[in-house]
């Protein structure tokens, strides 16, 4: 089922997931409608200069905590892609209820508004941190996934059916790893590095947009996709974003994991393996025949593990530099970025 003229819903739209999927789903699919639901007013507002005189960008103000007007808004709506979140592992942890009213709350909410409107595909965004969380964002972003899966269930002969995408560190988004080192940097600050062993897996939002696409394209209901990408170490992004620059260990952040993973071995009897990505097939399953879903696959070895450690591939700061030259403007930051 292609986006072509569909109509396309993104929760949390104004962030820098939305940024690059807007133009690129423009330019790819050319659909009837792609609105944008997010909070903040004047993120909508910066955003619409971007798309002036372009009637297939809409923005609605609404928040997935309000029922109601998820109700109201998804209405027409062929094609949900699920980015809101409070994501910011400290911001979290303090104020716990409040993330769960979002991430988990309001996963409950667009699951119900999503199969009431008769939507026909939903993918929501999900972490590597809900891989055997440790921090309270994973741990709502592990529930919203189930969550998300069960929604087929729940769905019925509604049709509606809705998957994951799980991928790390996003290269320039907002309040990631390079971004933050270039303002130390350019303040002539030591760049801060919370243990010199540790390593991070390294994804372009393209590559984030791209693995939704693929996700729409080849879903049954119910799969987690987790792209193939890079590791690094953050030795390696200081030394790429501030060659020669002091650096300074001052200990990992309550809630940080020394390394990332997604793919943890419980998933592991689940998963199969693809050309650019796995899939993690759901454990329970009512809705679709397991054999439609696995479409090719290698099944991996029961004790697979897919962390940035234990990585196969891996970025060099050189390379990372070269992105770097093609994606940052003069004031530090990726285009489209909010900051």
């Amino acid at each position: 089922m292609s986006l072509k003229k569909s109509t396309i819903f993104v929760t949390g739209g104004t962030g820098s997931f939305g940024h690059a999927f807007v133009p690129m789903a423009l330019e790819k699919y050319d659909p009837e409608r792609i609105i944008i639901y997010s909070r903040d007013e004047m993120k909508q507002w910066e955003m619409a200069k971007l798309f002036a005189g372009d009637k297939r960008v809409r923005f609605f103000i609404g928040d997935v905590r309000d029922r109601d007007r998820l109700y109201r808004a998804l209405d027409g709506v062929d094609h949900v892609v699920h980015a809101a979140a409070t994501k910011i592992v400290p911001t979290a942890e303090y104020n716990p209820f409040e993330a769960v009213k979002t991430n988990i709350l309001g996963a409950m909410n667009l699951i119900d508004a999503c199969i009431d409107n008769g939507v026909k595909k939903v993918v929501a965004l999900s972490t590597d941190k809900a891989s055997s969380p440790i921090n309270l964002y994973g741990a709502t972003k592990l529930a919203s996934d189930k969550l998300f899966v069960a929604g087929n269930a729940y769905a019925g002969s509604k049709n509606t059916r809705f998957s994951v995408v799980r991928y790390g560190n996003v290269m320039g988004s907002r309040g990631s790893v390079v971004p933050f080192f270039r303002d130390a940097a350019a303040k002539d600050a030591p760049l801060p590095i919370t243990d010199e062993r540790m390593t991070r897996f390294m994804i372009t939002l393209e590559q984030g947009v791209q693995l939704v696409w693929e996700a729409f394209e080849d879903m049954e209901g119910g799969e987690i996709y987790v792209r193939k990408i890079p590791s690094m170490t953050i030795t390696d992004i200081a030394q790429a974003v501030a060659p020669g620059k002091p650096t300074e260990v001052v200990g990992i952040r309550p809630g940080e994991k020394l390394h990332e993973q997604m793919i943890g071995e419980e998933d592991a009897p689940n998963t199969y393996e693809y050309g650019e990505f796995f899939k993690i097939l759901p454990t329970i399953n009512t809705w679709s025949p397991a054999i439609d879903m696995v479409k090719g696959g290698t099944k991996v070895p029961d004790d697979f593990l897919y962390t940035s450690d234990g990585n196969a591939e891996w970025m060099t700061p050189a390379e990372l530099q070269v992105w770097m030259r093609a994606h940052f403007t003069g004031d530090g930051h990726a285009p489209g970025a909010q900051h």
